[in-house]
């Protein structure tokens, strides 16, 4: 099986190296690895070009920031004119180890009732802590897919491969015949909720099915690249960055389900949002944050569907 691994950089030095690092040291050498870079204007593209001799790093260097759901699909179809049997979507801003594309693969070969596979991830700056150990689509609250886990203390609660609806493209390895069902990502999300967007249409197709498998170190820096959060995982604000996505992303998701409930699912989440914003202190309680959210909102229901 060759693997693709597709992975998206926008200034993304400051964790750059751990990941190549953990690339190279993979047990599974079979790959390519396909750098796609949103216009990095720090030194991305000087470190990556440290690590050019090997000719299974193939680099795709963008004019413009094309968002990651894009940069997503420019990989995918370059590896599946390389040759690709499967794809693994990955973040950089994370590290793992030396036997993740082995453990991942072997999962795809020894269980062909699957077609994708993940792992359980955990907050790399607090070890301990698990950020995924799966997902599945929550009906009443619009499919959204809130992670199983998350902020738990991992005591092995969660150690047992089993069946699951969602994974973040942080880290899931997909059988090239799911793109030729399904398609690519959407990529009017750019960012945010284009990961919930592609396993709600696998889902809904039926065709293919997921597997978590926990046994995988994995570690994720979560909102390193994006300044999606300031703080902690426990305490924390939401970025600008991720409060226009994230909102306006929302609302398109639910609106391209195309139903009554969803429609429902919009009216509150207005109104919760609103509610979130006084309450959860998660947010900048300013007339700049508060105006942000409402103008991201009122975006997501212009998207064209």
């Amino acid at each position: 099986m060759k693997i693709g691994i597709v992975t998206i950089t926008f200034n993304s030095g400051d964790v750059l190296i751990p990941f190549m690092e953990c690339i190279k040291n993979q047990t599974y050498t079979d790959y390519i690895l396909y750098i796609v870079d949103n216009i990095s204007t720090d030194n991305t593209l000087e470190i990556t070009a440290n690590y050019t001799e090997d000719k299974r790093i193939k680099i795709i260097a963008n004019d413009k920031n094309v968002g990651v759901a894009a940069g997503n699909n420019q990989g995918i179809k370059q590896a599946l004119e390389d040759g690709c049997d499967a794809l693994l979507i990955l973040n950089n801003d994370v590290e793992f180890e030396p036997t993740l594309l082995q453990k991942l693969k072997d999962q795809l070969l020894q269980h062909p009732e699957y077609d994708l596979v993940t792992c359980k991830m955990m907050y790399f700056f607090d070890k301990q802590l698990i950020w995924y150990a799966g997902s599945n689509f929550d009906r009443k609250n619009g499919w959204l897919v809130p992670h199983i886990g998350m902020l738990e203390k991992d005591m092995g609660q969660y150690d047992t491969p089993k069946q699951m609806e969602y994974a973040p493209t942080c880290c899931v390895l997909v059988n090239k015949i799911v793109f030729e069902h399904i398609g690519l990502m959407d990529e009017q999300y750019f960012a945010y909720f284009d990961d919930t967007d592609f396993f709600y249409r696998i889902h809904k197709d039926g065709r293919h099915k997921l597997l978590y498998y926990p046994f995988v170190e994995f570690y994720h820096k979560v909102g390193s690249l994006s300044k999606s959060k300031d703080g902690t995982p426990q305490n924390f604000k939401f970025g600008e960055f991720h409060i226009k996505l994230s909102t306006r992303n929302k609302v398109y998701y639910l609106r391209k389900q195309q139903s009554i409930y969803a429609w429902l699912n919009i009216a509150w989440f207005f109104i919760r949002m609103q509610l979130r914003f006084v309450v959860s202190g998660k947010y900048n309680l300013n007339s700049k944050t508060y105006i942000l959210l409402l103008k991201s909102f009122f975006q997501g229901l212009k998207m064209k569907i």
